[in-house]
């Protein structure tokens, strides 16, 4: 049984046992979703989370941006996870097409807060909960995305995993609270269309999801013990092409925090190679947007097929609009979140109307190993110049170091913490281990 499995691998998932490598990564991916929840806190999504929250109120357990306040474990989570995934800077995984922290981080730290947990227990719950998000994202298959937001749906299985490590369940309750977790996953695409905030509900619901799950499953409650493989269980119910041994295939020994990517651009993931490419035509090919007559764009369909037709109508659709992306980084030689500030500004607009984007099929087989663009620039003078990107910046095989990590979150964070803050939370989640999960927002 597979969730049997799963919950085995949660209960002997301890730091002792944890490779090194691991360990620090847990750490970046921690370090990562902080930047990205303080300066995601600012924004309309979380602000109004924490309106709902003020009003529902709730035993004060745990701590939730933007004001560092304490409410409920379930609110804390949902606040803090609606905030990370605001500025689309979250870490994502390629393979499962998942953006892992602002789920399963969010609940773990509001857990692990509420129980007092030491730092390592806090890893241990970060590198399980991403095994099982990732791992779930994995055995959905690919027709799975074309609807359904991984995030939302697999995220609550990471949540899950993660904050029934933390409570210490057993591994009968793990069954339980996974069986729970499958019956509430749920998260739709269809607000690309509106620029809309549901994609900031989804890691939330995810996050609350999964915490309501072990919590429950605690006290008892049952839920379906095959909702993995099960005729009328998850797999079934949402995949087409479910591959279910991607869930133990490994488990326990092939950490997927290891695969894990890093955003260096404030735009979804599809984007980055694009950009990326775009950066080597300007940087290295010296390609000026004055001078271009025509951009040929080549992305795999499943890039495509989200990001057609987006347009660039608010600040957060503009992070899925590709000519927006491309245009932005011809121009300014960056994709950061000042560039999504002045929807209307020339320079981009005029360079927008020469990107044209093409569902190139000869692409499809390498995704989601890679994630490639093959970018054509033709210019008023009649030369054409290419360039192609298979991996972008902050993919495990074109990694950003801890120092690039570090300078990304102070730079997410500039004018919101002040410099002592930022170093103080530099140096205790480099010191985590030997820390208790509370530190993370003592001085802040």
């Amino acid at each position: 049984m597979i969730s049997q499995t799963i919950a085995s691998f949660v209960t002997n998932c301890s730091y002792e046992r944890l490779p090194q490598e691991v360990r620090e990564l847990a750490k970046h991916c921690l370090l990562d979703w902080m930047g990205s929840a303080i300066r995601g806190s600012m924004e309309p999504p979380a602000l109004k989370y924490a309106e709902v929250a003020r009003l529902e109120g709730g035993n004060p357990r745990a701590t939730a941006l933007p004001d560092y306040v304490k409410t409920s474990v379930s609110w804390a989570a949902q606040i803090n996870a609606a905030a990370s995934h605001t500025v689309e800077m979250d870490d994502l995984h390629p393979t499962s097409v998942l953006h892992p922290a602002a789920p399963i981080i969010s609940a773990a730290v509001a857990v692990a807060e509420s129980v007092n947990a030491s730092g390592r227990q806090l890893i241990e719950a970060i590198v399980a909960g991403y095994d099982v998000g990732i791992r779930a994202g994995e055995a959905v298959g690919r027709s799975h995305y074309k609807l359904w937001h991984t995030t939302a749906t697999c995220g609550t299985f990471g949540a899950t995993a993660a904050a029934s490590l933390l409570l210490g369940l057993t591994e009968s309750q793990i069954v339980e609270a996974l069986g729970s977790a499958g019956t509430q996953a749920a998260g739709l695409w269809q607000f690309l269309e509106d620029g809309a905030m549901s994609k900031q509900l989804h890691p939330a619901h995810a996050a609350s999801a999964g915490i309501l799950s072990a919590e429950l499953a605690k006290r008892g409650f049952t839920a379906a013990k095959k909702i993995f493989e099960g005729p009328k269980g998850f797999l079934a119910a949402m995949s087409t092409d479910a591959e279910p041994e991607m869930l133990t295939e490994g488990l326990g020994r092939s950490f997927r925090i290891v695969t894990n990517s890093f955003k260096k651009h404030a735009s979804c993931r599809h984007t980055h190679s694009s950009i990326d490419s775009t950066l080597i035509l300007r940087n290295e090919k010296k390609v000026r947007a004055e001078a271009l007559q025509r951009l040929d764009v080549h992305v795999y369909p499943a890039a495509y097929d989200l990001l057609n037709g987006v347009q660039p109508t608010s600040a957060y659709a503009a992070k899925f609009c590709l000519p927006f992306t491309v245009a932005a980084a011809l121009n300014r030689g960056r994709v950061g979140l000042d560039e999504f500030v002045d929807l209307n500004a020339s320079d981009i607009r005029a360079t927008m109307a020469r990107v044209h984007m093409t569902r190139d099929e000869s692409l499809a087989a390498e995704y989601p190993e890679k994630w490639p663009a093959r970018l054509t620039a033709t210019l008023e003078s009649g030369e054409s110049i290419s360039a192609s990107v298979e991996y972008p910046k902050g993919d495990s095989k074109n990694p950003m170091t801890l120092s690039e990590l570090q300078d990304k979150f102070r730079a997410l964070t500039e004018g919101i913490l002040r410099v002592a803050q930022q170093n103080y939370i530099i140096e205790v989640i480099d010191r985590l281990e030997k820390e208790s999960a509370t530190s993370l927002w003592f001085r802040v």
